[in-house]
């Protein structure tokens, strides 16, 4: 696909969802947003229009940037491509806001712990009796288990069920599934406190480029390390997006992260919205 996708994911009953323009993600989730009465976790709210903001002007919008989004270990380019996005912004009478995320650097523990646990629980349907594949040949019924869920998963999805797995184990639950969901409440503070100061948090949503595929495919750790900006974002609940901004010396694309507080959405597809009609990223191939 085009470079020009962007990444919308927003809380807490919409998945994550891609298109080309702000305004295609807003006609999205009006189409997509509601209460599920099949879905526990679906919260029952009035029906919204997520594009009613998005020709609003930016004037008067606090940024917030956190110290720990542009600090060590960012790409030069990366930080160069964010720095003109911010000056884009302050252009269409946006002020940015120095705030402070102090947990924030725990994010990827935290979620390589909750996230594989939650992988575990759930994929354990998929025995090949009731859900998903089945392997062709088999023993008995314990072979058949084996057989089928070595067959039908992926190496990442093995990887994360054997870590979820241990973390969840008699000994262990204590010591990192519950410590975890503790240092998950703490980030879940710290963005609620931010959000007292700003109305949208901006920053680099990977700390390098995109990478070529499968450059990483052999250093799973590495993979999970790029996430450090994004996954916040899944354990707090809270909407966020990222849009294009640049490309580097290479001509690999760079993206710009938005979050915002809960419930939020219309907000951030104004912000993204503005800034696509100022630029023309989101249009461009890398």
């Amino acid at each position: 696909p085009r470079y020009g996708l962007i990444a919308f994911a927003s809380s807490p009953d919409t998945p994550a969802m891609f298109a080309r323009t702000a305004e295609d993600c807003g006609l999205l989730l009006n189409a997509m947003a509601g209460h599920d009465p099949r879905d526990s976790t679906s919260l029952s709210r009035p029906p919204e229009d997520y594009t009613r903001d998005l020709e609003a002007p930016l004037a008067g919008l606090r940024i917030g940037m956190p110290a720990e989004y542009f600090g060590d270990g960012i790409d030069a380019d990366v930080a160069a491509a964010i720095d003109g996005a911010l000056a884009q912004f302050r252009k269409l009478g946006a002020t940015t806001v120095p705030i402070a995320l102090p947990n924030v650097k725990l994010s990827v523990p935290v979620y390589y712990v909750i996230a594989p646990a939650e992988a575990s629980s759930n994929l354990s349907r998929f025995d090949g009796v009731r859900y998903g594949h089945r392997a062709a040949q088999y023993g008995d019924l314990n072979d058949m288990y084996k057989k089928s869920r070595a067959e039908g998963f992926g190496a990442e999805v093995k990887r994360r069920i054997l870590v979820g797995t241990y973390v969840l184990s008699h000994g262990y639950y204590d010591a990192y599934y519950l410590k975890a969901q503790q240092v998950r409440r703490l980030i879940a503070d710290d963005f609620a406190r931010a959000y007292r100061q700003c109305d949208v948090i901006m920053g680099p949503t990977a700390p390098s480029p995109a990478f070529r595929i499968g450059d990483k495919s052999d250093d799973p750790v590495q993979m999970y390390l790029n996430d450090i900006f994004t996954i916040a974002g899944n354990l707090t609940g809270a909407p966020a997006m990222s849009i294009p901004c640049g490309f580097d010396r290479r001509g690999l694309p760079i993206g710009l992260q938005i979050q915002a507080n809960y419930f939020a959405e219309a907000k951030l597809l104004n912000v993204a919205h503005q800034f696509q009609r100022a630029t023309e990223w989101h249009a461009r191939a890398p």
